[in-house]
């Protein structure tokens, strides 16, 4: 399966960068929806969203170069090229969170409450977005038979793009973009909570999102590397017990007080 969408001739749209394109756009109306619902400037917010994934994907993409650093100084030209994959979504939730931090504080919003919006958002896109790295043949797992991948009831074509480097392997991009979907949903009902605090979505989505993260990256065999360590799941421990953090912090001071379904323009 060919991993170009469109060839016009003078360029070619990949199918990489056009399930990216999907999953900011998606991401962004359920976003701007829910602004809108909690009265929160829209014109901030659009600023905002459009700075982030700047940042954010500058972020994911140095964040990949770093840990394939002998690679990139041998063909440095490649560095630019993120058509052809490698985007560590570490890299840009970190780099994007502190540009939210500083730019909301700025603006004199709710960070924590605008970081509860994004982290749905984000998830949405994360589903949608693992399926360019199906077409890239990325985020695989290791070598498996095509006869079990057959019996796990996968579609053909997803098998068949599963073989990769002369052997059928798992598809750990599709167990990720599963979880993420119902990682998803889990956000949308737990925000209809009456008293979920300011930030606690945020801390559910790290936890969920890390725990599952964790799990899938011990089966995949194309892992970023620290030594004999994958970065994925090193940062996940992290970034699962600050979610921890920020769900029991919540728990802190009066029931009624920084509730996320109170307008703070009110």
């Amino acid at each position: 399966m060919s991993n170009v969408a469109l060839d016009l001739g003078f360029i070619q749209i990949y199918w990489y960068s056009v399930f990216i394109f999907l999953g900011i756009m998606a991401g962004a109306v359920v976003g701007y929806r829910e602004v809108k619902k909690r009265k929160i400037d829209e014109t901030f917010f659009v600023n905002l969203l459009f700075y982030s994934l700047i940042i954010g994907m500058i972020g994911a993409r140095l964040y990949y170069v770093l840990f394939n650093l002998d690679y990139y100084l041998a063909y440095p030209l490649e560095i630019l090229q993120v058509w052809n994959g490698g985007l560590a979504i570490h890299g840009g939730i970190l780099a994007a969170t502190v540009f939210i931090y500083f730019y909301g504080k700025r603006k004199r919003q709710n960070v924590a409450k605008i970081c509860d919006i994004l982290v749905v958002s984000l998830i949405l896109g994360q589903v949608i977005g693992r399926w360019g790295n199906f077409f890239n043949q990325e985020a695989y797992g290791a070598i498996t038979s095509k006869a079990a991948l057959q019996q796990s009831g996968l579609p053909g074509f997803i098998i068949n793009q599963m073989y990769i480097d002369g052997a059928y392997r798992q598809p750990t991009f599709l167990y990720e973009s599963i979880w993420n979907l119902f990682g998803f949903v889990a956000l949308l009902l737990i925000r209809r909570y009456k008293y979920l605090k300011n930030g606690q979505l945020t801390g559910f989505y790290l936890m969920w999102y890390s725990a599952g993260r964790f799990i899938i990256e011990g089966f995949r065999s194309d892992s970023l590397m620290l030594g004999t360590f994958k970065i994925a799941q090193m940062v996940s421990v992290v970034l699962f017990f600050v979610g921890l953090v920020l769900i029991l912090k919540g728990f802190r001071g009066m029931r009624f007080e920084n509730l996320y379904r109170e307008s703070d323009n009110e």
